[in-house]
């Protein structure tokens, strides 16, 4: 009985033992990375869609007009929001310049970087315009030729500018390998998927947008690119415009913050299959620092607590005027179907709304999104943007 009793108490305390090395090793090598000194990225060059599009999509077509860019910049600035968005609080977090959209020749400065992103840009080909259901040319593809082409140039150019000036605008070949690659890009994918796609067929596609999506990372780590910083894909279920054509959804449709249920699956879904991909690329690029960014996450939360936090409901878009069937958009005028014009104002307090345009997040939305995933606490593996240099 005795021996049993020493039998059992050993073992306990071997247990316990084995839990406390584990705690230790836990604490001291558990997240090494943190405490090693912040990364240098000297540059920043973005891929992306309207969620980062700083620029791109008002230098080649319609610029964007006011009130857009009235919150922080006091004037329309090429971005889809009352102000900054997330790449523009990375910037800020990195100690970078605001990026300059790759494709407006008016007064840009590539010397920390460039942003290829465009509103309406999908991963892989649609053949959809811009005009008529407001997807971009500009897929991630194209948008890789833009990157090659000024990596390409801007050598040539730097070697052989004719003054300082110039060269003060150029990218410096050495920061290419240095710098960090960020994307922000999917949604529109999925978009169009849901307009013209069944569910079994949008399921199929999914793998084809994947597997484009990891060619364009191996083509920069080829050119290079060592330190990737990846957003999943948000919410889209959630964004007001989704549901402002479905008037009194029957029960189960949506969920309940009034986001529709089969949408956000396929997001969800989308996600997964982009989580396997970037765990493979980072055994197939052996000295790359991907980080998989949970965007997805820190958007829904902050969907499903604007009441706790007293901001306005999700679905209320701040800009433009919404009320069942009559749709004015942010800064322009109609007439709705009593006959009256309506001009699709801004709402009091931009600061308290998520949505800005029905598609768009306000600068306050960014802002809170930003706060959530560049500490790290969202990410795979939960690295901070300013440590998104080291392979964890």
């Amino acid at each position: 009985m005795l021996e049993n009793k020493m039998s059992n108490i050993i073992a306990l305390l071997f247990w316990v033992l084995v839990l406390l090395v584990s705690v230790v090793l836990v604490v001291v090598e558990g997240n090494p990375v943190k405490d090693k000194a912040r990364c240098i990225f000297p540059a920043m060059y973005n891929f992306g869609d309207s969620n980062s599009d700083t620029g791109g999509i008002s230098a080649v077509f319609k610029p964007i007009d006011s009130p857009y860019g009235q919150t922080f910049f006091k004037k329309p600035a090429g971005r889809d929001s009352d102000g900054r968005l997330i790449v523009d609080f990375i910037a800020e977090q990195l100690g970078l310049p605001y990026l300059s959209a790759y494709l407006n020749s008016m007064g840009a400065n590539f010397s920390h970087g460039a942003n290829f992103a465009t509103g309406g840009s999908t991963i892989r080909r649609e053949n959809e315009t811009i005009f008529l259901n407001g997807i971009s040319p500009f897929s991630l593809d194209v948008q890789i030729w833009h990157y090659d082409q000024l990596k390409s140039r801007s050598k040539d150019l730097y070697a052989h500018a004719p003054n300082s000036f110039m060269r003060s605008v150029l990218p410096r070949q050495g920061d290419f390998s240095k710098a960090l690659y960020t994307f922000d890009i999917g949604q529109n994918d999925l978009s169009v998927a849901f307009r013209t796609m069944n569910d079994d067929q949008v399921r199929a596609a999914i793998p084809n947008i994947i597997d484009q999506f990891s060619s364009a990372v191996q083509h920069l780590y080829e050119e290079g690119a060592r330190s990737f910083w990846i957003h999943n894909t948000g919410p889209i279920g959630c964004l007001p415009v989704q549901t402002f054509y479905n008037i009194n959804p029957p029960p189960g449709v949506l969920d309940r913050y009034g986001c529709l249920n089969s949408q956000n699956a396929k997001a969800v879904e989308f996600n997964k299959q982009l989580k396997d991909t970037v765990t493979k690329l980072r055994t197939k690029l052996p000295e790359a620092a991907i980080t998989y960014v949970d965007l997805y996450a820190a958007k829904y939360e902050l969907i499903r607590s604007t009441k706790s936090l007293g901001w306005a409901d999700p679905k209320k878009v701040c800009c433009g005027y919404h009320e069942k069937y009559d749709h004015i958009w942010c800064g322009t005028k109609g007439v709705i179907g009593n006959g009256t014009s309506v001009y699709g104002a801004v709402c009091s307090r931009p600061e308290l709304h998520v949505s800005w345009d029905g598609v768009h997040y306000t600068e306050a939305a960014n802002h809170w999104f930003a706060n959530h995933v560049l500490n790290g606490s969202l990410n795979d593996p939960p690295l901070s943007i300013t440590h998104a240099c080291y392979r964890a």
